[in-house]
């Protein structure tokens, strides 16, 4: 019997010293008291330039069981009635960091030359798509992360965003006028 009590007890001891599960999966697990820790500074930036201003926002601070909405916009303030730019697929980008993980997400599109006639007074807006990769050279826990990220969406976390614009405007042949507008906006999500 009391062989038996011990055999039980180094079982015990060993599970317990060998734990169970991996850090990687307690590192991808964000829980609600993790998220008391930041503070979201701001949802909303506006930053003009020249005869453009560039928004970048999000509609909450705080999304529990919902879709977030992120979107930017670009508006033409100038004297002209329409303003002709030119950038990749869109002029607008989203890279962020889950920053209770330490995680960036890329935010990559194809770049091929498009114009955008922009009208004097009127925002030109985009929603935020889904958007990100990993390699296989990437550590377990930051591809697991993405993987459900890109699969499901926004996962627990407190997320900042470094949106920009980026695009130019002028003739094709004649000297160009580059712009590259950035805002930072945060927010925190609850699955």
């Amino acid at each position: 019997m009391i062989k038996r009590m011990m055999a039980i007890g180094l079982v015990v001891i060993g599970l317990t010293a060998c734990g169970t599960g991996n850090q990687g999966e307690q590192r991808s697990s964000v829980t609600v008291s993790d998220l008391e820790e930041y503070n979201v500074q701001q949802t909303a930036v506006e930053v003009t330039e020249g005869d453009f201003i560039y928004r970048l926002v999000s509609e909450k601070d705080y999304y529990k069981d919902e879709a977030v909405q992120l979107y930017a916009e670009l508006e033409y303030i100038g004297e002209k009635d329409e303003m002709t730019i030119y950038h990749a697929a869109s002029p607008f980008y989203f890279p962020m960091k889950e920053e209770v993980r330490g995680f960036d997400i890329g935010y990559s599109m194809n770049e091929p030359l498009v114009e955008t006639i922009l009208q004097q007074g009127e925002p030109y807006r985009e929603k935020y798509q889904r958007s990100g990769g990993y390699s296989d050279q990437d550590e377990e826990e930051y591809q697991n992360f993405m993987k459900d990220f890109l699969e499901n969406g926004f996962l627990t976390g407190y997320y900042i965003v470094n949106g920009f614009a980026d695009f130019y405007v002028g003739p094709e042949n004649e000297e160009k006028d580059m712009y590259r507008m950035e805002g930072q906006i945060g927010f925190k999500v609850e699955e």
